[in-house]
C-alpha cells in the first residue's frame, strides 16, 4: 500500500481529520475540567484499558462481538470517578438532538457515549461541591462549545492535570499521508511517569517530533537510561495516586471495529513512547479509536494497512503527549515545561 510522504496536518490536532469536532469546558475554581470528542456522524469505535487503576463507561460495548458498532461520542474528564458523569451530560445533550442508537422506528434514541477519567482531586482545586459535582453541567458546556478548531495545555481534560513532575495538559497531532490516509491523536496527559528525561530538557517523545511542534529540544543524549532510577521524574515522591492518561485516536479509514479495536492496542504503545514508567498499577491508561470511514483501505493487503496505520496512531500519540505539556501553563504548584526550563 503507497502512503507517500507523512506530514502532520494543517492544523496539527484530530480536527484535520475531517467529521470530527472538539469541545472543552472546565471550573478553574475547581482546577477541572472535560473534553468531548463529537464525531459529526456516528463513527465506527474501539478501545484498549491498559492502565491499572482505570475509571471508564461504556467500554464493553466496544467488544467487536456487541450489538453497537458505533458511537455518537466520547468524553474524556477530569474528576476521577465523579468525572464519569460527564458523559450523562454529553448523552442528555445529544438525546436531546435526536442523536443515538435507534431501534427499529421507535422515536426514540439512546446515545452511545464511551468514557474515561483521570485523577486530578489532589491538585488544590476547590472541590467542596457536595451533592453537585460539577461533571454533569461540563459534559453538557462542552458539547455547546464543540468546533473543528480548540485549545491545547490547560483545557478540557487537561485543565487540572499533571505530568510526572510537570504540569499535564490536553495535547493533540496529526499525521496526513500523501495518499489521503490520515490519523491524528487528542490524549490528556496526567501519567504518574515522566514525560522527559530526568536532569534534561528532553522528551521521550522526540525522536517523533515533526517540525518543533514540542519546542525541538532535541533527543535525550545516548547511553545511560538502562541504569536510570525507572521512577526518576515520576510522580513518587509527590503524588502517587493521582494519575492517568486517557484518548482518542481518530482517523479517516473505513474500520470494522475489530480493526479499530487493533488500533486502539497499537496506539497504546504511543504513551509508551511518551512515558517512563507506563501502564502502572496507579494508572488507568485508556485509549478509544473513532474512524470516520471516508478513506477506503481496500482488501488486498488490509493487514499491512492496518500495520501502517496503527503505527502512525502511536506516533501521534506520543506527539501529542508531549504537545500537552509543552502547551501547559503553571496552575497552583504544578509548574509548567515552559516555565521550568525557561523557554
Amino acid at each position: 500500500m503507497y502512503l507517500g510522504r507523512i506530514r502532520k496536518g494543517p492544523r496539527n490536532h484530530i480536527g484535520d481529520i475531517g467529521g470530527i469536532l472538539v469541545g472543552n469546558a472546565g471550573d478553574e475554581a475547581v482546577r477541572t475540567g472535560v473534553t468531548v470528542v463529537l464525531p459529526e456522524a456516528r463513527a465506527v469505535a474501539g478501545g484498549d484499558v491498559r492502565g491499572g487503576g482505570p475509571g471508564t463507561r461504556e467500554t464493553d460495548l466496544l467488544d467487536p462481538s456487541c450489538l453497537v458498532d458505533a458511537v455518537d461520542a466520547v468524553v474524556l474528564a477530569g474528576g476521577s470517578s465523579w468525572g464519569l458523569d460527564a458523559a450523562s451530560g454529553a448523552a442528555a445533550w445529544l438525546g436531546a438532538r435526536g442523536r443515538g442508537y435507534r431501534v427499529g422506528s421507535s422515536p426514540l434514541v439512546s446515545p452511545i457515549v464511551p468514557a474515561a477519567i483521570l485523577f486530578d482531586l489532589a491538585n488544590g482545586g476547590d472541590k467542596g461541591w457536595g451533592e453537585e459535582p460539577p461533571y454533569r453541567a461540563l459534559g453538557k458546556a462542552a458539547c455547546e462549545a464543540a468546533a473543528v478548531d480548540f485549545v491545547l495545555g490547560n483545557a478540557g481534560a487537561g485543565l487540572g492535570a499533571t505530568a510526572g513532575k510537570y504540569k499535564g495538559g490536553l495535547g493533540s497531532a496529526s499525521a496526513v499521508a500523501e495518499s489521503g490516509l490520515a490519523v491524528g491523536a487528542l490524549m490528556a496527559a496526567n501519567p504518574f511517569g515522566a514525560v522527559v528525561a530526568p536532569g534534561t530538557d528532553r522528551f521521550w517523545a522526540a525522536p517523533f517530533e515533526m517540525d518543533g511542534e514540542f519546542g525541538g529540544r532535541g533527543m535525550p543524549a545516548a547511553g545511560g537510561f538502562a541504569a536510570l532510577d525507572p521512577l526518576a521524574g515520576s510522580k513518587a515522591d509527590v503524588s502517587p495516586g493521582g494519575n492517568t492518561t486517557i484518548g482518542v485516536v481518530v482517523t479517516n479509514a473505513d474500520l470494522t471495529p475489530a480493526d479499530a479495536r487493533r488500533i486502539a492496542i497499537m496506539a497504546q504503545d504511543g504513551i509508551a513512547r511518551a512515558v517512563r514508567p507506563v501502564h502502572t498499577p496507579v494508572d488507568g491508561d485508556t485509549i478509544f479509536v473513532l474512524a470516520t470511514g471516508a478513506y477506503a483501505l481496500g482488501q488486498e493487503a488490509r493487514h499491512v494497512a492496518l500495520s501502517m496505520l496503527g503505527a502512525l496512531a502511536a506516533d501521534c500519540v506520543a506527539r501529542a503527549i508531549a504537545r500537552a505539556v509543552y502547551e501547559a501553563e503553571t496552575l497552583g504548584a504544578a509548574i509548567s515545561y515552559r516555565d521550568r526550563h525557561k523557554i
